[in-house]
């Protein structure tokens, strides 16, 4: 088959590899109908992720079809049309039994296993383990793309931003940052009450896609512009929004996040950070305010799968981009350069 392969920092190439096969009874083979590129996959190409083997495929979600099954598997069978969860869980363990999938012991302390420990979703076919856990079924009349975000960037949106930042009715929110992972967040804060909720960003297309999710209002990143006083400025009464979602990964935007959340505020951080972030209590002890972050642990999909039946939200939106397999580098290139190429989230595959 043909896959993506990483070689080391700054170098992958789609290529003629093996096809996969069933190691465990619980395994199944995938079909890959879509996948995407991500930001992680990125991180991954710049040497960040260290865990990161040599002549590993690449990728971490992806909709497809069972084409092979274990003897064990009880719940996915051959032909069905299934979204590959970016989490892998056992559902045994300790971690998984608590609700904590995304540091599933028996896969060694992390749930995030596709295109990091084990080969990926960026080729014609994948192998997933623990099957009967790993992996939803895509509901008739849902689109392979949208199945693909699901995997992952708005199941991140959703539990990381929206349920750890506890929006509820009425809530005045800012998202720090309208890439795939603020997006998403905008998309489900929208269908849980919040009832003000500011963009912040500096791509004034990104800009316009949060409106278009569900953003009420939008601050330009510029020079100069001191973040978290234009969001009080715009609160209900100026004293700050009820909840920051930070969805950048930056010591700035982290700290944007907390300039911006009212007293008894809430900030949850659902950008991948590189470096150290400063939180001042000498400051912020006195305003009663928490603070949230964590890797999803990908068990919000029934909820969001009603949402989108339901068409209260669609995450079709997010894709601005399609390329076929054998053009998968243009587009890694693509959405390597997002702000010029106006990408949110890039779809690789078949399609439908």
């Amino acid at each position: 088959m043909k896959a993506l392969v990483y070689h080391g920092p700054h170098r992958k190439s789609w290529e003629d590899v093996p096809d996969p096969v069933l190691q465990a009874p619980t395994d199944v083979i995938v079909r890959i109908e879509a996948t995407t590129v991500s930001g992680t996959d990125l991180h991954i190409l710049t040497g960040d992720a260290q865990s990161v083997a040599e002549g590993r495929i690449l990728g971490h979600e992806g909709v497809g079809v069972v084409t092979e099954a274990g003897p064990e598997c009880r719940r996915v069978r051959v032909g069905d049309r299934v979204i590959v969860s970016s989490i892998t869980k056992c559902m045994g363990c300790d971690s998984c039994l608590s609700g904590l999938t995304s540091y599933c012991e028996t896969l060694g302390g992390i749930g995030w296993v596709f295109g990091h420990l084990l080969d990926g979703t960026q080729a014609e076919y994948v192998r997933v383990p623990f099957a009967d856990n790993a992996l939803v079924p895509l509901p008739e009349g849902m689109t392979a793309e949208q199945g693909a975000v699901l995997s992952d960037i708005l199941p991140t949106g959703y539990e990381i931003g929206v349920l750890y930042g506890g929006i509820g009715e009425g809530d005045e929110v800012a998202v720090i940052g309208a890439g795939p992972a603020g997006l998403a967040s905008i998309m489900t804060a929208a269908t849980l009450g919040a009832q003000h909720i500011i963009a912040v960003d500096r791509n004034e297309y990104r800009l316009e896609k949060a409106r278009t999710c569900g953003a009420t209002d939008a601050v330009t990143v510029a020079d100069g512009v001191d973040i978290g006083a234009e969001v009080k400025a715009r609160s209900r009464d100026g004293l700050g929004v009820d909840v920051a979602i930070e969805t950048v990964g930056l010591p700035r935007t982290y700290a944007e996040a907390l300039a911006s959340i009212r007293p008894g505020g809430r900030v949850a951080n659902a950008g991948v950070h590189g470096k150290p972030v400063s939180f001042p209590p000498d400051r912020d002890w006195v305003r009663n305010i928490t603070a949230m972050t964590g890797l999803d642990s990908e068990t919000e999909e029934p909820d969001l799968l009603e949402r989108i039946a339901d068409r209260e939200i669609d995450p079709a939106k997010l894709v601005t981009h399609r390329f076929p397999f054998d053009r998968i580098l243009d587009a890694y290139e693509t959405y390597g350069n997002a702000d010029a190429r106006r990408a949110i989230r890039v779809i690789v595959g078949s399609g439908d």
